[in-house]
């Protein structure tokens, strides 16, 4: 277990994260992205950035993400922005990857903080919910003895699903289903500049 989670504010302490944003460095800073069990719909805020992401490509560069189909981090990276929450085996492995080569790890959306929608199951239980899905499916082919796939290559499903926090430490949380691209172009450009990264309250309520 980790710490829990700290809402990106700028009434909190400086963290040895928000010093590692303020260094002056050389270059542009690599920033890396990943979707684990969510719905993309976070990193669709990011592209809602538009022409606003244009002046942040100057300073930016985005090495493992969804956006460029690189498969895995290339080198370190300053800023790891992690969407959708932990859901099976590979889910960990990446994140623990993310976490090993990232300084600083943003968990984005309600799937990262908490789990969101997927983590529904949790209350139902992993085998009810396989049942449900291929054993006791309403489009079985009556006489037919359907089965659980079960594949090296499918990824095993962990026993409920978890919150980025709770298998590594995470930096920042980025609240919203998803958040307000306002909110993720906030981020960045404090990252992009060697700002600490604060929020208005009018970024991250909802009502």
């Amino acid at each position: 277990m980790t710490d829990g989670p700290r809402e990106l504010s700028h009434d909190l302490p400086r963290t040895p994260a928000d010093e590692a944003t303020l260094e002056a460095r050389r270059g542009k800073l690599k920033v890396a992205t990943i979707s684990l069990c969510g719905c993309w719909g976070c990193n669709l805020s990011t592209l809602d950035l538009d022409e606003r992401l244009l002046p942040l490509l100057d300073r930016v560069t985005i090495d493992r993400s969804s956006f460029t189909d690189i498969k895995r981090i290339t080198g370190r990276c300053d800023v790891g922005l992690v969407e959708g929450g932990v859901a099976n085996e590979e889910n960990i492995e990446t994140l623990r990857h993310f976490r090993e080569h990232c300084d600083v790890l943003v968990s984005v959306g309600a799937c990262a903080n908490w789990g969101g929608v997927p983590s529904l199951r949790n209350s139902i239980g992993l085998g009810e919910c396989l049942a449900t899905a291929f054993l006791d499916s309403p489009t079985a082919v009556p006489g037919d003895r359907p089965t659980i796939p079960l594949h090296p290559e499918i990824p095993q499903l962990t026993d409920r699903v978890y919150p980025c926090h709770e298998v590594v430490h995470m930096d920042y949380f980025l609240p919203g289903c998803p958040p307000s691209n306002d909110a993720v172009f906030a981020v960045l450009d404090a990252v992009a500049h060697g700002r600490p990264i604060e929020l208005p309250t009018s970024l991250t309520h909802f009502d």
